[in-house]
């Protein structure tokens, strides 16, 4: 049995109130000082704040007493159209029909449209399923445009009882007739963290880790930095453990190529801290045939975005456009994505270490 709780804006207030409690699930209404409401899923391990009508972007995420959210400048969510104005976020949805940095040729905003959408609809579905008991937080946004494009984006966050990791689902309709591009990727920015080892099924050789050399217009250059892309792209295992910080100021872009799948078709990464825990996050690759890795360390943010599941690299559409990597979704047709991912004690994180080595 499915309860859904539709939820109007008008229900959040300064003071933050219980909204629904189920299974050693809670939900919690509050708003931001800047204004924007936030509903916090909870259970037994933490909890997660998601922001039911910005986008239905995940701001924070913290479990077991450890944030695996990026520093950022932003102590809370700020009313806007592009992300870069209140780039502070855990997770956004990055697209739909344009997505990455715009290059010289392209006019759509960046990451495009859907990072800061305004939701039509917002709920609380409770439930339980294959897997029992769960919260989720759902939405609906439609984008038309006349004489353009026409389609609905239903984002779904779930949460279970005793479990640090979750869901973050994606399902696009195209309401038109005629076909839409479709450019998507689960913009995941994990905290960076220092020492940390990168486990992915894929070796760290100059084929497999692909080092971005042609750096987009915002990322400022010099001899240095030039100099360090050419030593990666010859040579990226020295990025296998992120302890020098200084090497990602500017940022560092890895395009992660061949990752093997295990039985159940799902590629998997994880990035193992020195106190051996880690951040881990699980996808088909059939659903997101490219992954990317973004790693910015400076005085103001700090990220380690290890594995983006995406179904374009990053950089805008009229590139990715020529290199074919543009998707399509045909008039009446519906895409569905989905990323698990989360947080894991040691001992599950040295069970997912041997787990993606042995795929």
């Amino acid at each position: 049995m499915t309860t859904t709780l539709q939820l109007r804006d008008n229900f959040f207030g300064e003071a933050e109130r219980l909204f629904a409690d189920s299974h050693g699930m809670t939900a919690h209404l509050f708003r931001y000082d800047s204004g924007i409401a936030a509903l916090r899923l909870g259970n037994r391990r933490g909890h997660l704040v998601v922001l039911p009508f910005f986008g239905q972007m995940i701001w924070d995420a913290v479990f077991d007493g450890v944030d695996l959210t990026m520093t950022n400048m932003f102590s809370t969510p700020r009313p806007a159209n592009s992300i870069v104005a209140t780039y502070g976020c855990f997770a956004f949805h990055s697209g739909l029909l344009r997505n990455g940095c715009p290059g010289p040729k392209d006019s759509h905003a960046l990451h495009g449209e859907m990072p800061c959408a305004k939701m039509d609809s917002a709920g609380l579905e409770i439930g339980e399923d294959a897997e029992g008991p769960y919260m989720a937080v759902i939405g609906a946004y439609e984008y038309v445009m006349g004489f353009g494009d026409h389609y609905v984006a239903r984002p779904r966050v779930v949460l279970r009882p005793d479990t640090a990791l979750f869901d973050i689902g994606m399902s696009i309709e195209n309401l038109s007739g005629a076909d839409m591009d479709l450019m998507y990727m689960c913009h995941v920015n994990f905290a960076f963290c220092e020492g940390a080892r990168i486990v992915q099924p894929a070796p760290f050789t100059p084929d497999a880790t692909v080092v971005r050399t042609d750096v987009p217009a915002h990322v400022p250059r010099n001899p240095d930095y030039d100099a360090l892309l050419e030593s990666l792209a010859t040579d990226p295992s020295v990025m296998e453990v992120i302890n020098e910080p200084h090497r990602y100021d500017p940022e560092q872009v890895f395009y992660i190529r061949g990752l093997k799948t295990g039985t159940d078709g799902k590629t998997a990464s994880l990035m193992k801290r020195r106190e051996g825990d880690g951040f881990y996050i699980t996808y088909d690759p059939v659903d997101f045939p490219k992954t990317v890795r973004w790693v910015l360390v400076n005085s103001d943010q700090k990220v380690c975005a290890f594995a983006l599941p995406a179904t374009a690299e990053p950089e805008g559409y009229t590139a990715e456009k020529a290199k074919g990597n543009v998707q399509h979704l045909k008039g009446g047709d519906v895409r569905h994505f989905s990323v698990r991912l989360g947080y894991l004690p040691p001992a599950e994180a040295d069970l997912a270490e041997r787990a993606i080595k042995a795929f």
